[in-house]
């Protein structure tokens, strides 16, 4: 009989729910009791609204349970593992029975994501069981022609997922025609948007599938050394990476004449980055690795001529490298059954926001975003209206509701506005003001400015001035023409992808919810009552029952009033704080 598992979610987000200490528990218990169980650790599992989670495999099946403390350990332990009794009212997703949690699972197809939460990223023969390294094994056996390589992953219709789209196979073509003494292949580990926390997941939680599909490109690419480019805040991920590095330099898949076919010599290290959001452009990013500050600089030549310290150079991220090794071993029918005519595979996003069930999910391409948001993401938090996603991270655009049945495929998306960028899906609702948005979104994107583009320096500046000047109602007639007008000669004049897509987000509420942007100028009022100069806040003389509970939690004692009788709020001290407003059981604060 074989013996029960018990997988732990350890990657950040689950040791940031608690999962370590719950992970200590069971060692304890297992110890205290003598019991003949296997428990390890495991990467991000997708689930991150159930966090911690806890997988017990048996002979009967499999049992993930959710939201799980230490005492939650206790009985999983004592009940399920002593007396083999699971647990179902913890049960987040088992085999075995329905749960209400189940709809966040239909309609995922996971290939990035397949060893994610199953295995021990920090065990490289679990890689191995699970077909790891078969793929570069299988073209080294083969002795396929590097070019044979290249046209399947062409054929699959894998596109880089790191926002620009650009099909891959004809990317490591590039590479693999320009001839040099040396030629190089990078990882871009460092996007800085929200689809980084995919990276990060992956990187944590199946690292040896990077380092498989960076192996496979450069065998394809000719390319003898590689860098994956991590950025210094993802500190699991890259000791994780380096654990993976060396096992996989100890079982010969890096180093020279890998897995002994001689004249195969390729080997791979971390580069720590700073965490600018600028280094996710490529030129950007291998100044970066050379020591020099990072700051783009024009193409052509692009990388593929001369990269890395001049030498052809690929470059792709994460995910992308990740898909590579199951489209070698099954070939590229494999992947591009799923998808449109024109965007193949599946896609990773980092679903976050207002949203019910957020989390890492890979959906086939050609889903809609309402089917993510409302049948994988379980709808908006609090039964609230849908009023827009963002997607593409912080240089991406707002998708408004009446647009959510647009497909996820790169022309549907760029239709909109927005660009699919690494895979960061921010949900907003009723509540979130769309000014505000575009304001902290070009504020995140004008501080990431390298400042190299005077146009990207110094118009993001003008622009968010604007923005700050409307959103504390002092805007004027005149403002939305001039932030138009700034945005496209940002797009126009800037030499990267940061600057080129920076106004998105200002543009695209511009365009879906330019209704709200004359409300702050014209009316001074702010619709999403999100706007702290534009909203105040007045008490119903009918509602009120002179409890004083307001009056007590008033931090700058601006409301008066006796007790049994009707309060006010002086307007010039209130400070919009809103704690009145949370306070009154009988809703007696009005918020206008």
């Amino acid at each position: 009989m074989e013996k029960s598992k018990v997988l732990v979610g350890l990657a950040s987000c689950g040791i940031a729910a608690g999962a370590q200490k719950v992970y200590d528990k069971l060692l304890e218990l297992k110890k205290a009791d003598q019991l003949d169980i296997e428990i390890k650790k495991t990467g991000c599992i997708g689930m991150c609204y159930r966090e911690p989670l806890v997988e017990v495999i048996d002979e009967s099946g499999s049992y993930l349970y959710g939201e799980v403390d230490e005492q939650r350990a206790v009985e999983i332990m004592d009940k399920h593992i002593g007396n083999e009794e699971p647990i179902r009212d913890y049960v987040v997703k088992t085999d075995l029975f329905e749960t209400p949690d189940d709809a966040f699972w239909r309609g995922q197809v996971k290939v990035a994501l397949r060893n994610c939460g199953v295995i021990n990223p920090e065990n490289i023969r679990e890689y191995e069981a699970r077909e790891g390294y078969q793929a570069i094994g299988k073209i080294l056996q083969e002795k396929t022609d590097p070019e044979d390589v290249i046209q399947t992953v062409y054929d699959s219709g894998l596109r880089g997922r790191g926002g620009g789209g650009f099909p891959t196979g004809l990317k490591w073509r590039f590479t693999y025609k320009n001839q040099a003494p040396k030629k190089y292949i990078i990882c871009n580990a460092d996007e800085g948007d929200p689809g980084a926390f995919m990276d990060r997941s992956l990187l944590e939680g199946d690292p040896h599938s990077v380092i498989e599909g960076l192996l496979i490109g450069a065998y394809a690419t000719g390319a003898s050394e590689g860098v994956i480019y991590c950025r210094a805040e993802y500190p699991l991920a890259i000791k994780r990476l380096n654990i993976a590095l060396e096992q996989a330099r100890e079982r010969g898949y890096l180093g020279h004449d890998i897995m002994g076919y001689p004249g195969f010599h390729f080997d791979l290290y971390v580069k720590e980055g700073a965490g600018a959001f600028v280094c996710g452009e490529e030129t950007a990013l291998m100044a970066s690795v050379e020591g020099r500050r990072g700051m783009p600089s024009k193409r052509p030549p692009y990388p593929a001529e001369k990269g890395l310290w001049e030498q052809p150079t690929n470059i792709n991220n994460v995910e992308t490298y990740a898909n590579v090794p199951q489209i070698v071993l099954k070939g590229a029918e494999f992947f591009n059954q799923y998808g449109t005519e024109k965007s193949k595979g599946t896609k990773v996003f980092a679903l976050t926001g207002k949203i019910n069930h957020g989390g890492s999910v890979e959906v086939p391409m050609g889903i809609s975003i309402k089917d993510i948001i409302y049948k994988l993401g379980g709808g908006i938090q609090g039964g609230k209206d849908f009023k827009a996603v963002q997607l593409g991270g912080p240089s991406g655009g707002c998708i408004p509701a009446y647009l959510s049945d647009t497909t996820i495929d790169y022309d549907s998306v760029t239709a909109t506005g927005a660009i699919m960028g690494s895979g960061g899906m921010v949900v907003m609702d009723e509540s979130t003001c769309m000014v505000d948005v575009a304001k902290f979104f070009l504020d995140f994107t004008r501080k990431e400015s390298c400042g190299k583009c005077t146009f990207c320096r110094i118009g993001t500046k003008r622009m968010l001035e604007i923005l700050d000047r409307i959103t504390r109602g002092e805007g004027e007639q005149g403002d939305i023409e001039k932030l138009e007008e700034l945005a496209h000669q940002i797009k126009d004049n800037s030499l990267c992808g940061l600057g080129q897509t920076a106004p998105n987000p200002v543009l695209t509420t511009i365009k879906y919810f330019r209704d709200e942007y004359e409300a702050h100028i014209q009316e001074k009022k702010c619709p999403a009552k999100s706007c702290k100069q534009l909203i105040t806040y007045t008490v119903d003389p009918e509602k009120c029952t002179g409890c004083t509970l307001c009056l007590r939690h008033c931090p700058v004692d601006a409301i008066s009033g006796k007790k049994k009788e009707v309060h006010t709020i002086d307007q010039n001290l209130c400070i919009k704080c809103g704690v009145c407003y949370t306070k009154c059981p009988f809703d007696a604060v009005i918020l206008s």
